[in-house]
């Protein structure tokens, strides 16, 4: 391994698709969903959950409370703005974490907070101090922090450690990092503090995912995603990309994997957003094949064509019929319907199944055997 590995190594996760997910336009999730879905990534392993935003409602704080009842392994988290009744919801909450926020850049301050940068410190300390008052162990967080001015970011956290701080978070909150400025903005926020960083990445510019591991090549201890990558606009980082990340290039082993497909599924189904079917790791087509060349070598290796079995992450191979099927593919998938066909039967079934295609979608395995019916009808 070319980078510290102990570091890696040491790396958590803390997904927030409970409360940053759930601020995808149109998603809300009941109890019961978000209840699911905190089960199930306790059972792949998820170091953090970040259950809510317990201020939005008294049943938000309710359902908050319920996951942090649950006797998760995973530690349990809630966000809050930088001020008393916010930390005060927190901590009726039974949570163990409570992520303070405050926005850093100049353009928050004056369009969300009309207050200047002196004033910001003294607010953010102030909710932080109220925090550790509860005995909360504190996420001091920065929103917007890539677009702040980097000497002010620095005093900001500064601060924050001054009053106890537990841990500092880095917000791409509009995610126009690329993995050469995440790399030297984290180096610069390590020379200035002692405390683990965490980053929390937006794909604004779809770069959420390789900003989120510059993230963990630099250092820092806390990455922060969303399952299936939802969020607000474009998303977040996610899950089961940053999951597999983690397994394939660093050799993070400790997470069930075999269950990620399951919660992306769970995720979409309550969440009504639809996976793209050639989104990675969990689309319909992470794993189908059609070409024939690509299909003859994966019946022979997978891996030729294949940077991970599919059962690693609880998926499956498919392969699809259409103008790019060879003979071999398709004899495979005929002997699967239980049909043996000579070779004259395949060349006509063939060369049916390519013509056929010109409407621009796959021949179904239903379409095959009517085929394969029709042909010895004859």
């Amino acid at each position: 391994m070319k980078h510290n590995e102990k570091i890696i190594r040491d790396i958590e996760v803390c997904d927030v698709t409970l409360r940053d997910g759930e601020q995808t336009p149109g998603v809300s999730f009941t109890a019961d969903e978000k209840i699911n879905i905190a089960h199930k990534m306790d059972e792949i392993g998820i170091d953090m959950i970040e259950a809510g935003f317990p201020i939005v409602s008294s049943e938000e704080a309710s359902i908050v409370r319920k996951i942090a009842n649950m006797g998760l392994s995973a530690r349990t988290c809630a966000l809050a703005r930088a001020n008393p009744k916010d930390i005060d919801c927190v901590a009726s909450c039974d949570i163990d974490i409570v992520a303070v926020v405050y926005g850093t850049s100049d353009l928050h301050l004056k369009v969300k907070y009309n207050s200047t940068r002196e004033e910001a410190i003294e607010k953010a300390v102030s909710a932080l101090d109220h925090a550790k008052d509860y005995g909360l162990t504190v996420r001091f967080a920065a929103e917007d922090a890539t677009r702040s001015d980097l000497s002010f970011l620095k005093e900001y956290f500064a601060a924050g450690e001054e009053h106890g701080a537990d841990m500092l978070s880095i917000a791409d909150t509009v995610g126009i990092l690329n993995p050469s400025t995440t790399h030297t903005l984290i180096k610069e926020i390590k020379e200035a503090s002692h405390l683990p960083i965490c980053i929390h990445c937006h794909d604004d510019l779809g770069l959420a995912l390789a900003n989120t591991l510059a993230g963990v090549e630099s250092g820092v201890k806390q990455i922060q995603t969303t399952v299936n990558g939802i969020g607000e606009r474009a998303g977040n980082t996610p899950l089961e990309e940053a999951l597999m990340a983690l397994y394939h290039h660093y050799d993070v082993d400790r997470y069930d994997l075999s269950r990620i497909m399951e919660l992306s599924k769970m995720v979409e189904e309550y969440s009504g957003i639809k996976v793209a079917k050639n989104k990675a790791i969990v689309g319909d087509h992470a794993f189908t094949h059609e070409s024939g060349i690509h299909v003859a070598a994966v019946l022979d290796d997978p891996n030729t064509y294949e940077p991970f079995l599919p059962e690693l992450v609880g998926g499956e191979r498919r392969f699809v019929l259409g103008k790019h099927t060879g003979r071999r593919s398709l004899q495979h998938i005929i002997m699967q319907e239980g049909y043996d066909l000579n070779d004259d039967e395949l060349a006509i079934i063939l060369d049916k199944i390519k013509k056929s295609n010109i409407s621009k979608r796959p021949t179904t395995r239903k379409e095959l055997c009517k085929l394969i019916e029709e042909l010895r009808v004859l």
